[in-house]
């Protein structure tokens, strides 16, 4: 089991920056793939990024790259995403996910992070 909580989320103006937090617990951290998703109103759950446990390398949806860094702490058990340039459309719940053996199979709660015009 992993158990995972986020923070770090809340209102801001486009083109300001936000960082998420996300705290994983009950499971070996450093040895996790992991991934932020969101979800906007009326909208499916989307991917926005990862990153993998050995290298680490990252990945990034087309609509965030060049201004979301997913970054891991392992020592802190600690997975990131700092949000730069942020636009309306940004708006959404967002949720880190851990991969287990099926998939990613371990969501946190999630965190609002609404931008304003």
């Amino acid at each position: 089991q992993v158990q995972l909580v986020e923070s770090g989320g809340g209102l801001v103006q486009a083109g300001g920056s936000l960082r998420l937090s996300c705290a994983a617990s009950g499971r070996t951290f450093s040895r996790l793939n992991m991934g932020w998703f969101r979800q906007a109103p009326g909208k499916e759950r989307e991917f926005v990024a990862a990153i993998s446990w050995i290298g680490p390398s990252t990945s990034y949806a087309d609509s965030v790259k060049g201004r979301f860094t997913i970054s891991r702490d392992n020592a802190k058990n600690t997975l990131y995403l700092q949000m730069n340039s942020l636009k309306p459309y940004d708006t959404a719940v967002y949720s880190c996910a851990a991969q287990g053996d099926r998939g990613w199979g371990y969501w946190g709660q999630g965190t609002q992070v609404t931008v304003s015009s």
